[in-house]
């Protein structure tokens, strides 16, 4: 789970974050995250959830969504697809179409297939004031990349925004 960034969320953080997404009309996942992500947000809103919570659901749930896994049978969240072949067609295709920002949540090891492909243009990340002390990290040991800062910001709950290109 992502227990950990709940210390670090506040109302200032929650309301850049619709920014960082604004642009999001495609949200891919690995089957790990996908599976965790539909087993709660297919769900959410409850009568419990809090604005924030409210406000996330209205837009996971209705943004389009594709899985990419080997062993995943099906994909039934709405608004999502499965992607089991090759990913190098499938987002060069969708990179090149009329479409916005497509963008990987939480799945870091999808993300190293992504970037052994060269299919990553920028990183939006938010940096927790957390040290969990394992885990997969963001870049595999072979990752070797240049990158330009776009945009930074630091919140008062001690998160940091970074907005990285590659260059």
């Amino acid at each position: 789970g992502f227990e950990w960034t709940f210390r670090s969320y506040s109302d200032e953080l929650t309301e850049y974050a619709a920014g960082i997404q604004a642009d999001f009309d495609t949200v891919v996942y690995g089957r790990e995250t996908y599976l965790g992500m539909y087993g709660y947000w297919a769900n959410q809103p409850t009568d419990e959830s809090s604005a924030y919570e409210r406000a996330h659901a209205t837009w996971v749930n209705a943004v389009d969504k594709i899985v990419c896994s080997t062993t995943l049978p099906s994909a039934d969240w709405n608004n999502t697809r499965l992607v089991k072949g090759n990913l190098t067609e499938e987002f060069s295709r969708l990179k090149a179409g009329s479409g916005d920002t497509i963008a990987i949540y939480a799945s870091p090891k999808l993300v190293h297939s992504f970037l052994d492909l060269g299919l990553i243009d920028e990183f939006r990340l938010i940096v927790h004031p957390v040290v969990i002390g394992s885990g997969t990290p963001l870049f595999h040991d072979k990752a070797a990349l240049d990158l330009d800062l776009v945009e930074s910001r630091t919140f008062d709950s001690g998160a940091v925004y970074l907005r990285y290109r590659i260059a």
